[in-house]
């Protein structure tokens, strides 16, 4: 565990990729198995245990503590864990041996729940404050290192010089701690294959296209299309099963099972965005959220908020591997295939002719009003490569909207921000004078921003509810969002799209902030806008299998 928690602390304070893949390739290169495949496991999200839960460690440091003073002690710090390990007392007496992180992953995955307590007890006994934060840490899942799934592997091929896109191939054949991966780039076995299952590809994607950018890239080198308001999502058919995986390599079928039943019969990996579509018009993101992070839907989700795919891209038809081919061809037997099986819940994302960026530009200028995030734009030569490549494929969104807030409350955040209070409830004025909460936001300051607005909450708190400050209603920031949808689960009734901080204020005064009805005006799903819009009408309605 020493030298897991060592890891997690440098991580946390390495903002540096160059730097963390150092330590992923130091940690590869000096631990031994099992440890090291449980580790990358752990400090990329793919290794979970459902057992523990953050009550269990507030249940053992109430044993332990002064309940008065742990409370205080919690506020301070910011964080469970972190409070946990700072607190813990040391029992006389206890003279056990630090555990290995093979026995504490192993005794987390087969442990009853109820010698778990004194199992996780035992384990704090026994180790130092950095080495009981590491182990609090992978009991929770809240890591928050900094470090993908991407950057795992790209460690890996460094370190064993091997091209990181046959590691990806490999990854989802293998469960952690990975044994047959290591085995195979250590040369003592083949590659792991998943062979026919139904797992998902490594995604490609696209980069931000920067101010200037565009005057250097050719417009008849490209191919543009409508970015959807949607989520990615990959859809894997074979003879062994289908799925539906999101861009975060969660696997969500179950959620949806209209688009699921769709997929039955084909043998074909396919890339495109998940939506709700209602006579053939792509409807605001909030829609989808209300079938989003659920194990399963009923008839009237099923029917209130139908979904299907718009598709992009095919990397696999049969057997046939397609992501070589350059993209126009991609493109071309993606229209073909379409043609040829005419599957329901889902239909083709066209591409938006343009013999310009100027043409491309008027056409962009127009995304919101048709509720659309903006545009994608594809190199028509790129074949279909894993991760981040820079050059072939760009997103242009649309310019975010902006408004003028209050601060109202703040919390501390986690991980290096656990001692700063850097997550903000603003809200806005209503008609009657009161101040009602709009949205949160986490990022969009600089580092020294983040230190001026923590010293401003430390000083201008009136209230504390738990972790969280009631400051004074003095300091305005300027909010920029994305989008802004009616929203019932609000008191406001709307709900913001990505809010971020774009500026702090503290030249205006509160009371100067925007209302909420200026706020209304921007919203995308009102009942008085009009229910289509030319683009999302000129896509057709989702085609239907031929019977």
């Amino acid at each position: 565990m020493k030298a897991f928690a060592a890891l997690l602390e440098r991580l946390v304070f390495t903002p540096a990729r160059t730097t963390k893949l150092a330590l992923l390739r130091d940690w590869i290169a000096t631990q031994p198995d099992p440890d090291r495949g449980i580790g990358l496991a752990a400090i990329t999200g793919e290794l979970s245990f459902s057992t523990a839960k953050a009550g269990l460690l507030r249940a053992l440091a109430a044993e332990r503590t002064d309940p008065v003073l742990f409370a205080w002690s919690y506020d301070y710090v910011g964080d469970l864990a972190e409070t946990v390990s700072l607190i813990w007392p040391a029992r006389a007496g206890v003279n056990a041996a630090p555990p290995s992180l093979a026995a504490v992953a192993e005794a987390l995955a087969t442990a009853t729940k109820a010698d778990l307590p004194g199992i996780v007890a035992s384990w704090l006994d026994a180790l130092d404050a950095s080495s009981r934060l590491a182990l609090l840490k992978l009991i929770t899942g809240g890591l928050r290192v900094g470090v993908s799934a991407r950057l795992a592997k790209v460690a890996l091929a460094e370190h064993f010089a091997r091209p990181v896109d046959e590691i990806e191939e490999a990854w989802p054949a293998v469960d952690p701690p990975y044994l047959p991966l290591f085995r195979w780039l250590e040369g003592a076995g083949p590659q792991p294959r998943a062979a026919d299952a139904p797992v998902l590809r490594p995604l490609m994607l696209a980069n931000p296209l920067e101010e200037g950018e565009l005057a250097v890239l050719d417009p008849a080198s490209y191919r543009a299309e409508w970015k959807w308001d949607g989520i990615r999502v990959q859809l894997v058919a074979t003879r062994l099963g289908q799925r539906i995986w999101s861009r975060g390599g969660e696997d969500i079928t179950r959620a949806f099972p209209e688009v699921a039943g769709a997929m039955e019969g084909l043998h074909a990996v396919l890339d495109g965005e998940l939506l709700v579509i209602r006579n053939g018009v792509v409807a605001p993101f909030s829609d989808l959220q209300q079938r989003l992070n659920r194990k399963s839907v009923g008839p009237k989700l099923l029917r209130d908020y139908p979904c299907a795919v718009r598709l992009y891209d095919i990397l696999f038809e049969g057997e046939e591997d397609l992501r070589g081919l350059p993209f126009d061809a991609r493109r071309a037997r993606l229209e073909a295939w379409i043609d040829r099986f005419r599957p329901e819940r889902m239909d083709l994302s066209a591409l938006v002719p343009f013999a310009s960026w100027d043409e491309l530009s008027r056409l962009r200028d127009g995304a919101r009003e048709a509720a659309i995030e903006g545009l994608m734009l594809k190199r028509a030569d790129s074949p279909y490569l894993a991760g981040r490549p820079k050059g072939p494929w760009f997103k242009w969104k649309r310019d975010p909207l902006t408004i003028d807030a209050v601060l109202m409350y703040a919390q501390r955040g986690h991980g290096k921000r656990s001692s700063f209070y850097s997550d903000y409830t603003f809200g806005l004025w209503r008609a009657d004078g009161e101040l009602v909460p709009v949205g949160k936001a986490y990022f969009g300051f600089t580092d020294q921003e983040l230190a001026w607005l923590d010293r401003w909450i430390r000083n201008n708190t009136v209230n504390r509810f738990g972790p969280v400050r009631e400051v004074e209603k003095a300091l305005v920031l300027e909010i920029a969002f994305d989008a802004a949808q009616l929203s019932t689960r609000h008191k406001s009734g709307v709900a913001l799209r990505f809010p971020r901080i774009s500026r702090i204020r503290s030249d205006k005064p509160a009371a100067e902030a925007d209302a909420l009805d200026t706020l209304l005006r921007l919203v995308e799903n009102r009942p008085d806008r009009p229910s289509g819009s030319a683009v999302a009408v000129r896509e057709g309605a989702w085609p239907r299998r031929s019977t």
